[in-house]
């Protein structure tokens, strides 16, 4: 038997495979890649299977929708679910197998059943839930208390996005003083879940400068949702250490950021007339306390009033019963205190007469023994004055007007004066 060249073998699986197979299968499989070829339209994916347990791959195939195809069964399928298609999605695929002699196995998918990915979606949800519940975080985030008043605002949006301009509109055409600060995030496509989880990550680092949360999207298509629906993402909202509330999508859509957050409002716009709402409530109650505190103080000034009135002539009553009695008694003090002093009178003037009659004595002695003082003090200077100790025979030698004490102190050649009882005498030192 002769070789086969590589084109008849590739034929002939081809030709087994038309002859032996039917026209086409229905399958399910798990999109892991998917691309739109700009040059021609055409659609490329590859399924994949895995175990039960999601982590052995189990068969693996290259498949392909072509452009014409292509574009009627993406309309139906995001009309039907909402989504469009994209890679971690299940599907139920109508396939033709194609083998190419260049290359090689392939399906071309030529339907689509949308029904089977919706019921794939609401099972992930679910899971999602149950996990959420089975954690203990489902309601985690719903019971933290909304700060009073509601004024520093953490916003998760794009800066772009329009309805992150209205919400902000919105407050600034209020009376009332609000601080946002925008912590940019992904808001459609993969990057939703790993941008917002950053967004409140940085949140949560100065979590003490923010009364809440505000997660808002505004307007784009309901297929832009399923960026939401991710337990990872949920999961952080839940256990958030402040109360989020989102505006992420329209009245009718609920993700399961939505089930987590703290209040669910349907847009941005709604997230704004809901916190303005709030504070509208909180200065009523304002004003209603401000009345009733008004009320009440007047009450209890007219209480007091009528206590003070009340005391005032109780105390003047008493006053004028103290002020006599007080009168009373100064009078009698006051006669006890002139006949005091008429006695210290007399008594310091017989103390004055006795101080007059020693005073004379006292003062001749002490002047007697001051001027004997002084007189031994006077011996005592004229035995020490120098002209007294120069007529002894002793000098004083004196160098440019300074006192001689030391031959250290003089330089040869230097002009000296000697002072003795009778004279000076000048001299030069050698």
């Amino acid at each position: 038997m002769s070789p086969l060249k590589l084109s008849e073998l590739n034929a002939l699986v081809r030709d087994v495979l038309q002859l032996s197979m039917p026209a086409d299968y229905w399958v399910v499989a798990e999109v892991s890649e998917l691309r739109v070829a700009a040059s021609n339209g055409h659609c490329y994916l590859e399924l994949i299977e895995k175990d039960d347990k999601g982590t052995t791959l189990r068969a693996k195939a290259s498949a392909h929708i072509w452009r014409g195809t292509y574009a009627l069964l993406r309309k139906h399928f995001e009309q039907k679910t909402g989504q469009p298609l994209s890679a971690g999605m299940k599907i139920l695929v109508q396939v033709e197998v194609d083998f190419h002699a260049v290359y090689g196995y392939s399906l071309n998918i030529t339907d689509i059943d949308p029904t089977y990915t919706l019921g794939d979606m609401a099972a992930r949800r679910q899971e999602i839930i149950k996990q959420l519940e089975a954690d203990g975080v489902l309601e985690l985030n719903k019971e933290l208390p909304l700060p009073r008043p509601l004024t520093r605002l953490a916003v998760v949006s794009s800066a772009t996005a329009a309805g992150y301009g209205d919400f902000c509109k919105q407050l600034e055409a209020t009376p009332y003083r609000f601080l946002t600060t925008l912590f940019p995030a992904t808001m459609q496509g993969e990057q939703v879940e790993p941008s917002i989880i950053a967004a409140l990550d940085s949140i949560a680092e100065h979590s003490d400068n923010y009364d809440a949360v505000v997660i808002i999207r505004g307007g784009g298509a309901v297929s832009d949702l399923q960026g939401f629906e991710s337990y990872l993402l949920a999961a952080n909202v839940a256990q958030f250490p402040l109360p989020v509330l989102t505006g992420i999508g329209h009245e009718r859509d609920e993700t399961v950021i939505d089930l987590v957050a703290h209040t669910r409002l349907k847009t941005p716009t709604a997230v704004a007339a809901f916190i303005i709402d709030l504070r509208n409530k909180e200065a009523e109650q304002l004003r209603q306390l401000e009345a009733q505190l008004e009320q009440a103080a007047t009450g209890q000034l007219q209480t007091q009033q009528s206590r003070f009135e009340r005391a005032a002539r109780r105390l003047s009553l008493a006053a004028t019963q103290f002020g006599s009695k007080q009168r009373e008694h100064l009078l009698r003090l006051g006669s006890r205190l002139d006949t005091a002093a008429r006695r210290e009178v007399v008594q310091q003037q017989t103390r004055l007469e006795t101080l007059a009659l020693r005073l004379p004595p006292l003062a001749l002695a002490r002047l007697q023994r001051e001027r004997a003082r002084i007189e031994l003090l006077t011996k005592q200077t004229e035995l020490l004055s120098p002209d007294r100790i120069l007529s002894l025979g002793y000098s004083i030698t004196r160098a440019a007007g300074q006192i001689v004490r030391s031959p250290h102190d003089v330089q040869p050649g230097t002009l000296l004066e000697t002072q003795v009882a009778e004279g000076t005498i000048r001299s030069r030192a050698e």
